[in-house]
């Protein structure tokens, strides 16, 4: 994914930089190509003029008279022209005539050349040389918008070229023109670059942005966790890929789920059948005593029973692993639950000479969530704080809330967690053996009270203690 980002990202850069230079060609080249149609009409003006010029000469002399007459007149005219967006409502136009020594004869801007040799511009020297004169001179040399174009024809008499006509036209006049034409290549520019950078956002927010969210949700699944498929809000095809996606986690999930059970139930069932097995086989021999056949028929029912707790324990994890999210929430009172798990517990905390104390707050400690669920794992904690603690013992069940949660630590006074065991404690049936009777338990409780934490958005983490014994602690949101 992060290859498909750099590869968008270097397009968008060369599309960038294409435009970016087509748009400075076309920048730099409007002035020129403005003036090379503007210098065209000029030559005919002056090839006209001068031809007009011309026809007033006799003997070889130059003759102003027609310009003197008509230009001044020209100048005063009042119209007005819409060209494009243009409005012109004045001629802007000048020429001077000049002799053969190049001094001008006539000037219409007020004659600001008369009486000057000009012999030294383009426009004069080339003329008379027998080419074709035209220049750009600037009035202020800093200021390109002083520029004039200047553009040349001669005078002939006979074949001799006898003067010089310049008609002359400032640049200035062409800058809207100029500025129009930028505003256009500008804008459509940025419009064009808009149009890719809006593509290239579409494409990141509506398939790779989904795509990474995607790929998050099944490193979760990877790392063994029950993310909740996020809602992508992508395209058609994404939606379709994450359903796909979704499906096959089930599919596949149901088929490790269903072997994985199969074979830790077979491989738990073992111990209790094969008991079962010996005792009632041993019973049906009838040759024992009294005391003999009460012991087994009591190592029976207690195998029995170890079968039963297991697979009603399976049962339950089962329902809760296979649980996404809750499917209904409800207020519930943690307080409350504490008690009624405590007094449930009394009795068999009692046949084990072990006191509960309950310390809660006052006010109710409000979660939301399913009150069975989160009675099951606080059963589950609690039986294992009572069994793992010594004859005359004391469990103890602390309620607060801080920073937003609710906190609940049961402490009891056991031998504590050996630290090899800390990290695989929330295993399923991982379980140690008891200190006293030797025997282990299922290894589902705790797995069972991870996953409906998990649920409920919270966390629990068992520790030892430094005065001894261990620590469970469920943190969950408050409501």
């Amino acid at each position: 994914m992060r290859a498909t980002q750099l590869a968008l990202l270097a397009v968008v850069i060369i599309v960038a930089l294409g435009f970016g230079l087509l748009a400075d060609s076309q920048l730099r080249g409007i002035e020129h190509e403005n003036f090379q149609a503007t210098e065209e009409v000029m030559v005919d003006m002056a090839n006209v003029l001068a031809a007009i010029v011309q026809s007033q000469t006799k003997d070889g002399k130059l003759n102003a008279d027609a310009l003197r007459e008509a230009w001044p007149h020209a100048l005063e005219r009042e119209f007005e022209a819409a060209i494009f967006d243009l409005s012109k409502t004045h001629v802007t136009t000048h020429v001077y005539l000049a002799d053969t020594e190049g001094v001008v004869i006539y000037d219409s801007d007020n004659d600001l050349h008369t009486g000057r040799s000009l012999i030294a511009f383009n426009d004069v020297r080339q003329t008379l040389a027998g080419g074709y004169g035209a220049r750009s001179s600037r009035f202020v040399k800093e200021d390109s918008s002083t520029s004039v174009l200047h553009v040349a024809a001669p005078v002939y008499h006979g074949k001799d070229i006898i003067g010089v006509l310049t008609v002359r036209k400032p640049k200035l006049d062409q800058w809207p023109f100029i500025q129009q034409r930028r505003s256009k290549i500008v804008l459509s520019t940025a419009l064009i670059g808009s149009g890719i950078a809006l593509f290239v956002g579409a494409v990141l927010f509506w398939y790779l942005q989904p795509l990474r969210r995607l790929t998050a949700y099944v490193q979760a699944i990877k790392r063994g966790e029950r993310p909740a498929m996020p809602n992508l809000r992508a395209s058609a095809d994404v939606n379709t890929l994450a359903n796909a996606l979704e499906d096959m986690r089930e599919e596949l999930e149901g088929r490790d789920y269903a072997a994985t059970y199969v074979q830790t139930l077979t491989h738990e069932l073992k111990s209790p059948l094969a008991a079962i097995q010996a005792t009632s086989e041993l019973l049906a021999e009838g040759q024992m005593d009294e005391p003999q056949r009460q012991r087994f028929a009591d190592n029976l029912r207690h195998e029995c029973g170890r079968a039963e707790h297991l697979l009603r324990q399976l049962v339950r994890l089962a329902e809760v692993e296979r649980l996404k999210a809750l499917p209904s929430k409800a207020e519930v009172d943690l307080g409350q639950l504490a008690r009624q798990v405590c007094a449930e517990l009394s009795g068999a905390a009692a046949a084990r000479q072990v006191r509960c104390e309950l310390d809660t707050p006052g006010e109710p400690c409000r979660v939301n969530g399913d009150a069975v669920l989160l009675k099951h794992a606080l059963i589950n904690l609690l039986e294992n704080a009572i069994d793992f603690s010594p004859a005359g013992g004391e469990v103890r069940m602390f309620l607060s809330t801080l920073d937003g949660h609710h906190q609940l630590r049961i402490l009891d006074q056991g031998p504590g967690i050996p630290d090899y065991a800390l990290p695989r404690l929330f295993e399923r049936f991982y379980s140690l053996k008891h200190p006293q009777t030797g025997r282990k338990g299922s290894g589902l409780g705790l797995c069972f009270v991870r996953e409906t934490v998990e649920l409920h958005g919270g966390t629990v983490a068992l520790a030892n203690r430094e005065d001894g014994g261990a620590m469970a602690e469920v943190r969950l949101p408050r409501a």
